[in-house]
Order: C-alpha cells, then sequence, then structure tokens
C-alpha cells in the first residue's frame, strides 16, 4: 500500500514520487471517483436489502394525546360549551365552547397500535428477494468496476513506460548517428572522404533528432495520461520507477474455448446480469400477488380518563381491540394485469441482457487471446530483426571506416536498426497490456494487477 502522503491534495500529491506498479495501481483504486461511486451504490443496496426484510416482522407505533375539557357552566339555557385542547406530535389545535365558566380537566391519552401482515401470496416475499437480487448485483458491478479501474491503470502506465522506453531508444540513435557523422567529418579532414558522405550522416543525424523529438513530444502526453489515471493534474510532478517486462514472454496455456468457458463463470458483470434478472423475476412474483386476497392482524389499546394532576378512582380505563382483516382486491381499472405484464416484459428483457452479455464476453476473449499471440509472435520476430539489424549496422561502419563500403548503406543500416529497436519496444509492451486485457475479460484480474492465467513456455531468446 501506498504511504498518506502520496494521496495528498491532487495539486501536490504526486510531487517528486518515483512510483511503482503497486503504487499506481493503489493510487488509482482509491482516488477514482468511480470506484467510489459502485462502492457506495453497493453499501445503498445492502441497507436497502436490510429495509425490505424488516416487513417480516410486524409494526408497533404509540401516540400520547393531551386533551382539556371544560366542565358546565352558566351557558346559554343552562349549558355551558366543551372545549378541548388536543395535542399530539405534528400539531397543537384549541377549540373552546360558547358558555359560562366551568372547571378545566386535562385528560392524557396514551394508545399504542400493532399491524402484521400474515399472508400475501409471495408479494413480500418477491419484494425481499428482489431487494436481495439487486444488493447483490450492485456488489458484482462494484467488483467489476474495480477491475476496470486496474485495467485502465495499467494500459496507461505501460503505454508511459513504452513511450519512455522508445524515447530512450531514440537517444541511443542520435548517439549512433553522431557516431556516424563524426567518422564521416574525420574521413574527409584526411583526404579519404568525400563532402556527400558528411551531409548524408548529417542528414541522418537531424532526422533522429527530429524522431526524438516527436518521442520526448508522446511521452509528455504518456504521462498526463497516466496523473489523469491516478486522480493527479495532467502537470503533476512525478515518475514511475524502472519497470521491467515480464521474465516470461509466453502464449496462455489454455485455449481460447476454456478461456470463454471460464470467463462465462468467473465475469462480474455477466454475475450481475444474472442478479439482476432474478431481481426481475421477483418483480413478476409481486405483481402477480397485488391479484390476491391479502390477511393482515391489527390491534389497538388506549388508556383512557387518566386526569393530570388528580387522582382517579381506578387510575383509567385500558381499552382495546384486536382485528384479523382480509383484503380481496376487485377492480382497480385493470392496473393491475398492466403491471404485471409489464414486470413479465422486464424480465424477459433482462434474459436477453444475459444473453448479450454472455455474446459479448465470448466476442472479448477471442480477441483479446489472438492479440496475445499476435503479440508473442511479434516478440519472437522483433528478435530477431534486432540482433539483425545490429550485426548488420555494426558491420556497415567497421566497412565505412575501412574504407570498403559506402555511406548510404550505414546510414540505411542505422535506420533498419532503428526501427528494430522500436518494434521490438511496442511488442514487448504490448504483449504486457494485452496478457493484463485478456485476464481482465476471462475475469482473473485482481486488484493487484496479477493476470492469473495459466502461460506456456517461454517465447526463445527474450528471457532476460
Amino acid at each position: 500500500m501506498v504511504s498518506t502522503a502520496i494521496r495528498e491534495d491532487s495539486a501536490t500529491a504526486g510531487s517528486a514520487r518515483h512510483l511503482s506498479l503497486a503504487d499506481v495501481l493503489d493510487l488509482a483504486l482509491h482516488r477514482n471517483p468511480s470506484t467510489r461511486e459502485s462502492w457506495e451504490t453497493a453499501l445503498a443496496s445492502a441497507d436497502l436489502y436490510g429495509a425490505a426484510k424488516g416487513a417480516r416482522y410486524p409494526t408497533v407505533n404509540a401516540a400520547l394525546t393531551l386533551s382539556e375539557n371544560n366542565g358546565f357552566g352558566g351557558g346559554f339555557n343552562g349549558f355551558g360549551g366543551i372545549g378541548t385542547t388536543g395535542i399530539d406530535t405534528n400539531r397543537l389545535s384549541t377549540t373552546r365552547g360558547v358558555g359560562g365558566g366551568g372547571s378545566s380537566n386535562p385528560q392524557l391519552f396514551p394508545t399504542v397500535s400493532f399491524s402484521w401482515l400474515l399472508f400475501d401470496y409471495g408479494a413480500r416475499a418477491g419484494t425481499i428477494e428482489a431487494a436481495k437480487q439487486q444488493a447483490i448485483a450492485s456488489n458484482l458491478a462494484h467488483n467489476f468496476n474495480l477491475q476496470n479501474v486496474v485495467l485502465q491503470a495499467e494500459s496507461t502506465l505501460f503505454n508511459y513506460v513504452a513511450a519512455r522506453a522508445l524515447r530512450d531508444a531514440q537517444l541511443i540513435a542520435v548517439k549512433e548517428a553522431t557516431t556516424d557523422t563524426a567518422a564521416a567529418e574525420a574521413k574527409l579532414r584526411v583526404g579519404l572522404g568525400i563532402l556527400e558522405d558528411v551531409y548524408q550522416t548529417r542528414a541522418a543525424l537531424a532526422q533522429a533528432r527530429l524522431q526524438l523529438v516527436t518521442f520526448q513530444g508522446a511521452l509528455v502526453i504518456a504521462k498526463g495520461n497516466l496523473a489523469t489515471a491516478l486522480g493527479f493534474p495532467a502537470n503533476a510532478d512525478f515518475d514511475v520507477v524502472d519497470i521491467l517486462p515480464s521474465d516470461s514472454v509466453a502464449t496462455v496455456a489454455a485455449s481460447v474455448d476454456t478461456l470463454i468457458n471460464r470467463a462465462i463463470t468467473k465475469r462480474p458483470d455477466l454475475a450481475e446480469a444474472r442478479a439482476t434478472a432474478e431481481a426481475l423475476a421477483a418483480q413478476v412474483r409481486v405483481a402477480r400477488a397485488a391479484s390476491y386476497p391479502s390477511l393482515t392482524l391489527s390491534s389497538n389499546g388506549a388508556l383512557a380518563n387518566r386526569l393530570l394532576g388528580q387522582q382517579t378512582s381506578g387510575g383509567g380505563n385500558l381499552n382495546y381491540s384486536l382485528q384479523l382483516g382480509l383484503q380481496i382486491p376487485i377492480f382497480n381499472g385493470f392496473a393491475r394485469q398492466y403491471n404485471e405484464r409489464a414486470a413479465q416484459a422486464q424480465y424477459e428483457a433482462g434474459l436477453a441482457r444475459v444473453q448479450e452479455a454472455r455474446q459479448q464476453i465470448a466476442v472479448q476473449v477471442f480477441t483479446s487471446y489472438s492479440l496475445l499471440h499476435t503479440a508473442v509472435e511479434s516478440i519472437r520476430e522483433s528478435v530477431e530483426l534486432v540482433a539483425s539489424a545490429t550485426l548488420a549496422a555494426e558491420g556497415a561502419l567497421g566497412r565505412y571506416r575501412e574504407g570498403l563500403g559506402a555511406i548510404t548503406d550505414l546510414v540505411l543500416a542505422r535506420s533498419t536498426l532503428a526501427t528494430a529497436r522500436a518494434q521490438a519496444i511496442q511488442a514487448r509492451w504490448e504483449w504486457q497490456t494485452n496478457l493484463a486485457r485478456l485476464a481482465h475479460d476471462v475475469g482473473s484480474l485482481d486488484v493487484a494487477g496479477r493476470p492469473n492465467l495459466p502461460l506456456g513456455p517461454s517465447v526463445p531468446g527474450v528471457r532476460r
């Protein structure tokens, strides 16, 4: 894990730090807003599931009412008005009768109500199951989002490291072009060379420097993209330690069919689609149950005639009731039928999304598998190309110095060598990126960036 100092404000977090692969992944997971969003969504879904399970239990509520009664006074025809003051948790209302003054008797009425749904043909169970499946789906969506963030961080990092390697290789090419120019100028000074050779080597040197400028610009852009992936400003001051390619560059030992079957089993997004479909199936049961009767048990209890500040005989009267209710739906404008049909259609759409996800996963795994094999073959050929181009350039330089070769042969050999180095670098890091992408598509890329795929024998000649 990275130290707390690395997770500072984005304006200074990357300042003068050299990040490892573990640092890059940790920063991306902690600072990427999508991971926070998916995590909070998963927590909310889990809480909603807990709230839905509350429907299995009774509901109990209490209330307290204060009432003021005015006694009889000398009003019209000998009767005074009766006034009351009712106090509850929501409002205060006072009503006074018309008549002579009487005694005021404030009374306190505590009440308790109890309600319990006993049976509803599966509507309650369907609601709970739908909330459960939605919580599972949200958790799986968070897991898949973590894999997406890891893949994005690794791909951006590998692109930056490849750009840096290309820049470094071009520095070597500039140095070699400088050596060739010096050789041509030395031969010209002693009368063994011609001016055209000097011009050609200087042109090759200028071309190498121009290519270096291009690679340096690409490196700056790659670093800005990496900073953004880590949650830093694009101009953040940080660097990445030397990350070496894998010791073993190899193909995946498992067949593409095996990997596709594994992806169908392990991919969190496919499991999320299945859980969402199960939630929609539960909603069908809820909509269907709305057309059937439901049975409830309820009770109310109240303690009356409790006078404040006075003693009453018996301490008040306890009144209570117990009801067993049967609610039978008869007609509501065909809304229940439409709701059931809509729920069934949404469930069918959810099943279609599961099938679509299976097809997309198969295509993704097949494509990544093919790209990885192509990268392995590219590495194999680039190793041979660099070795041959190096020997050709060394031989061309030796022949030119001895006066047995033309400057055009040397310039061409140097150009071929520079191209071969660039192709080898790109092939190596493309293999690393494609391996991470295949692991992501199979569903085996963990938060530490490990692909967890079975690799075959290493490609000959490329092990460090």
